[in-house]
């Protein structure tokens, strides 16, 4: 499948070796990228993108540099590795930097069972060309939708490929399928917009066309008319849409990398309760037809499934080789690789414990307070905590939806906001982060 990256990667590897480099890894990816926009029942614009880049890091010591390309000819790969080297000669020292040891290697690296990629053929472009004009479609049928802003309709495939002088040599294939659509609603200053879109690795999995539009129609008229809510303190309901950035900003916290800098509101809280008893938070890097599987890492790691929570209790940090020997840890297989960047801590699939209540269910039980639908802006202050962000959505009242809000900001601090999580059963299972919509207790709202 990656025949010809792994030739490619090789011989990157060679010249580094020629170069001076006392060791090595290579990155190469190719990939196609089609896009197809429309507006107004025509076509607005049409994209395709066809390439290879590659990376290269040398090391020498405890010093390192990368550079990338996006020319593989011979000639330029000597170039490249022998820039690298004279980089590298000059780059200051950082014990930490290496490649794995080979006892430390993934031996399975045959991607397949994963389902990352889909065997059928490229959809052509007037294939794509319908489905976003079937979306956008669906949109203007919708009552009170007034314009559709764009409705897109893309596909995307690429291969990978990771070898390193430590004789690790790993590759893979990963596609997509997308539909999107915007629609608006009202006119003038009382215009709204809202939104619907799927993404899959299969294209057999993709929602309709118009179901999509038609969601975004919805979505856009029901936002006619906001206010502004009043101003004080209220349960806010994160909609399964927009929920799982709260736990992309406990991700963020455990970052080996802001550990290691100092710059983390979890700072020292391993072993402790950040979320309620019950809920857990798990990695899950082989899970089939997902977006962010991986049997192994950036560099060359097997991963494995881990809870990142469990049961509210911080078990560590999300690693690399580097961050880990920071810290004095062992990697956790979380490296990610660029070609133009060098190994960092990132994870893979994500999934949040579920609860049993419905979204609706949550809604009567807030009582009085915000369902969230949108956001805006973000002033998240990584070593307190402290989270600030504009907001969209709807007033509730008795358990009841009364009208659209907008123009308000939501405010509380995170240490609090994830202690009082109250998920909903509504996550969607092919998503890369599986995360319910979620209720947050007592989050202070600036309105009027």
């Amino acid at each position: 499948m990656t025949a010809s990256l792994a030739d490619l990667t090789d011989r990157m590897l060679q010249a580094a070796h020629r170069a001076g480099a006392e060791s090595a890894d290579a990155v190469a990816v190719d990939g196609t990228s089609v896009s197809i926009d429309v507006r107004e029942g025509r076509l607005e614009q049409a994209e395709r993108a066809e390439g290879v880049d590659i990376g290269l890091r040398v090391l020498i010591g405890r010093r390192q540099a990368i550079v990338s390309s996006s020319d593989a000819r011979d000639a330029t790969i000597q170039t490249m590795a022998e820039r690298a080297v004279a980089m590298a000669r000059e780059a200051p020292e950082d014990p930490h930097i290496g490649l794995a040891e080979a006892e430390q290697l993934a031996r399975d690296t045959d991607s397949s069972r994963l389902q990352m990629h889909d065997p059928s053929p490229e959809p052509d472009p007037a294939m794509l060309e319908e489905d976003a004009r079937r979306a956008e479609a669906a949109a203007r049928g919708v009552a009170g939708v007034t314009q559709v802003q764009g409705a897109t309709a893309g596909y995307g495939h690429r291969r990978v490929h990771i070898a390193a002088t430590n004789g690790f040599s790993g590759g893979y294939a990963r596609s997509d399928r997308a539909i999107s659509c915007v629609a608006v609603s009202g006119e003038g200053t009382g215009m709204e917009r809202d939104w619907d879109a799927d993404s899959r690795i299969f294209q057999a999995d993709l929602r309709s066309p118009e179901e999509i539009g038609r969601l975004a129609g919805e979505r856009a008229a029901a936002r006619q008319g906001p206010r502004r809510p009043r101003t004080g303190r209220y349960p806010v309901l994160f909609d399964e849409r927009i929920s799982s950035s709260l736990v992309g900003h406990l991700v963020a916290a455990a970052n080996g990398a802001a550990i290691a800098r100092g710059s983390s509101w979890l700072l020292g809280r391993e072993g402790d309760r950040v979320l309620p008893a019950g809920i857990s938070l798990t990695e899950e890097p082989h899970r089939p037809r997902a977006s962010g599987s991986r049997l192994f890492d950036g560099e060359g790691l097997p991963t494995t499934e881990r809870a990142l929570v469990d049961d509210g209790v911080l078990t560590g940090w999300i690693l690399d080789l580097a961050t880990a020997r920071k810290l004095g840890l062992q990697s956790t297989a979380n490296a990610a690789r660029g070609t133009s960047a060098p190994p960092s801590p990132s994870v893979t699939n994500l999934r949040l414990t579920q609860g049993e209540a419905s979204r609706e269910d949550l809604i009567a039980q807030m009582g009085t307070g915000l369902l969230v639908t949108s956001m805006i802006g973000s002033t998240i202050n990584p070593n307190t905590g402290d989270y600030s962000r504009g907001a969209a959505g709807f007033w509730v009242e008795n358990g009841e939806i009364l009208h659209p809000v907008n123009e308000c900001t939501i405010a509380g601090n995170l240490r609090d906001m994830l202690m009082s999580l109250v998920p909903a059963n509504d996550a969607r299972d092919h998503l890369s982060r599986i995360v319910p919509s979620l209720l947050v207790d007592g989050m202070t709202l600036a309105g009027d």
